[in-house]
């Protein structure tokens, strides 16, 4: 796939499926691509060490894409992780809130993360700010919600005077049509790449390997991947 655009970009970049696909689809488009995780003493921190496997195996597997793939950022966010009583940042059984919305849901979360991209696309020159949110399978969270994400484009634009752009590649498609764009971006070698190496489990399980890849099985996460990956595979 060609590349789109001039100009480089940033990906929030967890060491998840989505993130994965959202950085595979980046580098088929941008000129040079710099990723930025965040520590934020989740609970599936195990996502961390994932991130450094699957950047060194993108620039070992895909050498279309090994001089594209530039400087990695991690951000200590752990305010974020005290301040947070949920079950993805404290030993606390998955559930739903009287909100409606389950307790998985760090209030703010995607608000700062993109903030502080911001702040550091700000200092190093790039505008494209580039993540995973998805509407279609967001368990509710309404900092996925492309509203959010068209308004905080406006405000981070506006408060730096700086003209960014948020993409969200995975916005409008469920988790089987994920599947689908990391094959049609890198075959099924990156398909592979995603089963083995990214990590989606709410409760951090790597113990456990599935035919989606690893995890528990039973939190949202894993259901919503498994689901996905049998759509995908039976299509």
């Amino acid at each position: 796939m060609p590349v789109t655009q001039a100009e480089p970009a940033l990906v929030l970049f967890s060491g998840g499926q989505d993130s994965t696909t959202c950085l595979a689809w980046a580098l088929s488009r941008f000129p040079r691509v710099e990723t930025v995780g965040f520590d934020y003493g989740q609970r599936h921190r195990v996502e961390l060490e994932c991130r450094t496997r699957i950047a060194a195996r993108l620039k070992g597997e895909f050498p279309q894409w090994r001089a594209k793939l530039g400087e990695d950022h991690l951000l200590d966010l752990s305010a974020l992780g005290r301040l947070s009583e949920t079950a993805l940042t404290s030993e606390t059984e998955i559930a739903f809130a009287a909100t409606g919305l389950p307790n998985t849901f760090v209030p703010g979360r995607n608000l700062l993360f993109f903030t502080f991209a911001a702040a550091l696309g700000y200092r190093r020159g790039l505008k494209h700010l580039v993540g995973g949110m998805c509407e279609t399978d967001y368990s509710g969270y309404p900092d996925c919600r492309d509203d959010t994400l068209k308004s905080l484009q406006a405000t981070l634009s506006l408060g730096m005077e700086h003209r960014f752009v948020i993409h969200t590649p995975l916005m409008w498609r469920d988790k089987r049509a994920t599947w689908a764009l990391a094959d049609e971006l890198g075959g099924n070698a990156l398909v592979e790449l995603i089963r083995e190496e990214s990590h989606s489990c709410y409760l951090g399980d790597r113990g456990h390997r599935h035919e989606w890849g690893y995890g528990c099985g039973q939190c949202p996460a894993c259901e919503l991947r498994k689901k996905g990956w049998e759509a995908f595979t039976a299509a």
